[in-house]
C-alpha cells in the first residue's frame, strides 16, 4: 500500500467513514469536506496522522490541512477508498450551504461575492504601495519623483495600472455578484462599467457638487434624476446586480429561444439600469455613507478603543468567517476617506497570530508540531493565517488568547496613531499598503513590534502554566 493510499485510509477512518461523507472537494492545501456528523470525527487519532498538519471545522465543511502538492494525491485516493466521486467546489459549498442558517448563508454569500476579487484588490494595493514610496516625502525631505524628474512617468504608469481596480471595483463587484446571485458575469461587468461611466460626475466629487449647486441632473418625465456615478462603492452594484441576475433569468424564461439575444440582455440591463440610477444607487449610496460614517466617527472619538475591539476579535471573526464581511466597509472608507483604518489591525492580527506560532516552535517538543509551527508562522506573516490559527493556535488554546491579546493592543497602537491602507497583504508586505501624504512606516512598523513581541513573549510565560499538552 503507498503511503498516500495508506494516508487516505487513516483520514477516512478518523473521519467516521465513508458513511459519514456527504460531499468532498480539496484546495490547494486541505481536504475539504461535507460530513454528515462531524461529532464522530476522531480529531486527536486524525491530528496523530503524520502528513495532517491540523483540521477545524468552518462554514459547514470539515477541513483536513495537509499541504501544497500532498493534497492532491491524498484526495485522488481518498475519494478511491471511500467510493465516491470527484465533487466541484461548488457543489460542496453548495451542500456545506443547506446546514446553515440564515445569517450564515448572508455571510457566506458575501464572502463568494468578495474572495474572487481579492487578488486583484491586493495587487492593486501593493503597486499603490510602490507608488507612494515614489511619490511621497518618506525617507527624505523631497518625493523620490523630485529628485530624479526621469522617474515621474514610470510612477504615473504605475499609479494608472495600481488605481485601475480601485476606480472600476462596481465592475468587479458586478462580475462576482451577478455570477453568484445565478445571472450572466458578463452583464454584470458591464453593469459595474455603467455604474462608474467617465461622462458621470465621479462620486468623489459628489459632495463638493451639492455645496456648489453643481450636481448634473437628467430631467425624466419632470423628475430630476442624479447624474452620477458610483465609483468605488459597494452597495448600489451589489444589489443592483442581484436585481439583474433576477430579471435576467424572468426575460429568459418567458421569452422563446430565437428571441434571447436580442431581448433579454437589452431589457435586463435597461431596466436594472433605471433601477440603478432612479432608486438602487441614491439609497444605498446614502445608506453606505452612514455606515461609513459612523465607523468613521467612532474610530475618531474612541480610536484606542476600536482598535483594541477589532484587533481583540477579528481573529475569532476569521473563524466563524464574517470577516468577509467588514471587506465592504474597507471599499466604502476607501471609496470616501482614500483609506481604511481597518485593514492595517487586521494586518496586527495575522502577525499576532503567526508570532504565536512561533512562539510554539520553540517550546514544543513534538517534531511533527514544531514544524507545523514554524511554517504556519511563515505563512501568517505572508497574509495566510488558517495554518497557525487552526492547526496550532486553537488546537492548544493558550497561544491563540495571547495572540488576539498581543492583535488587540498593537491594533490600539495603529488606530490612536490615524494609520490608514488600502486593501493589501494581510501580513509583514502589508507596510506598502499604507497610504496618506506622508505615510506612517514608522508608527505601523512599531506596531508590528509590539504584534510580534506581545504574543511570542505572552505565549512562552503562559506555556510554563500549562500542563501535559506538548505531545498532543
Amino acid at each position: 500500500m503507498s503511503d498516500n493510499r495508506k494516508t487516505a485510509k487513516e483520514i477516512l477512518e478518523a473521519i467516521g467513514g465513508k458513511e459519514n461523507i456527504s460531499s468532498a472537494t480539496h484546495c490547494v492545501t486541505r481536504l475539504r469536506l461535507v460530513l454528515h456528523d462531524e461529532s464522530k470525527v476522531d480529531k486527536e487519532t486524525l491530528e496523530n496522522i503524520d502528513p495532517v498538519k491540523g483540521s477545524f471545522s468552518a462554514n459547514n465543511q470539515f477541513q483536513v490541512i495537509l499541504g501544497q502538492g500532498l493534497v492532491d494525491k491524498v484526495y485522488a485516493e481518498f475519494i478511491s477508498e471511500a467510493g465516491i466521486s470527484e465533487s466541484s467546489k461548488e457543489e460542496t459549498k453548495e451542500e456545506s450551504t443547506k446546514k446553515m442558517n440564515p445569517l450564515q448563508k448572508a455571510v457566506k454569500g458575501l464572502s463568494d461575492i468578495f474572495i474572487p476579487i481579492l487578488p486583484a484588490i491586493i495587487t492593486a494595493g501593493l503597486l499603490l504601495g510602490l507608488n507612494n514610496v515614489l511619490t511621497n516625502a518618506i525617507f527624505t525631505d523631497q518625493p523620490i519623483i523630485d529628485m530624479y524628474p526621469q522617474w515621474a512617468g514610470l510612477a504615473e504608469i504605475i499609479n494608472t495600472i495600481a488605481s485601475t481596480a480601485f476606480v472600476f471595483l462596481p465592475a468587479l463587484i458586478g462580475w462576482s455578484a451577478v455570477r453568484k446571485f445565478g445571472g450572466s458575469p458578463l452583464l454584470g461587468i458591464v453593469l459595474g462599467l455603467i455604474l462608474c461611466h467617465p461622462g458621470l460626475l465621479n462620486a468623489n466629487d459628489y459632495a463638493g457638487a451639492v455645496e456648489d449647486g453643481t450636481l448634473p441632473f437628467w430631467n425624466l418625465f419632470g423628475f430630476d434624476i442624479a447624474a452620477m456615478g458610483y465609483q468605488g462603492q459597494v452597495l448600489p452594484v451589489l444589489l443592483a446586480s442581484y436585481v439583474l441576475a433576477k430579471i435576467e433569468n424572468f426575460m429568459k424564461k418567458i421569452t422563446p429561444d430565437s428571441f434571447q439575444l436580442l431581448v433579454v440582455a437589452p431589457v435586463a440591463l435597461l431596466i436594472t439600469g433605471f433601477l440603478a440610477f432612479i432608486l438602487i444607487g441614491p439609497v444605498t449610496f446614502a445608506l453606505g455613507n452612514s455606515i461609513t460614517g459612523v465607523f468613521v466617527s467612532l474610530f475618531d472619538q474612541f480610536a484606542i478603543v476600536g482598535g483594541a475591539v477589532y484587533g481583540l476579535f477579528y481573529a475569532p471573526l476569521v473563524i466563524t468567517g464574517m470577516h468577509h464581511t467588514f471587506l465592504a466597509v474597507d471599499f466604502q472608507l476607501i471609496a470616501s476617506q482614500g483609506g481604511t483604518f481597518l485593514w492595517p489591525i487586521l494586518v496586527m492580527s495575522n502577525v499576532a497570530q503567526g508570532s504565536a506560532a512561533l512562539a510554539m516552535y520553540f517550546i514544543l517538543k513534538n517534531q511533527k508540531m514544531k514544524g507545523l509551527s514554524l511554517t504556519s508562522s511563515i505563512s501568517a506573516y505572508l497574509g495566510i493565517t488558517e495554518p497557525a490559527l487552526f492547526g496550532v493556535n486553537l488546537r492548544y488554546r493558550f497561544p491563540f488568547i495571547c495572540a488576539i491579546i498581543g492583535a488587540s493592543i498593537a491594533g490600539a497602537w495603529v488606530a490612536v496613531n490615524g494609520i490608514v491602507a488600502t486593501v493589501g497583504v494581510g501580513g509583514l508586505p502589508g507596510i506598502v499598503s499604507i497610504v496618506g501624504e506622508r505615510p506612517d512606516y514608522i508608527n505601523f512598523a512599531i506596531g508590528m513590534v509590539i504584534a510580534i513581541v506581545i504574543p511570542v513573549v505572552a505565549t512562552i510565560i503562559a506555556s510554563r502554566f500549562q500542563k501535559d499538552f506538548q505531545d498532543r
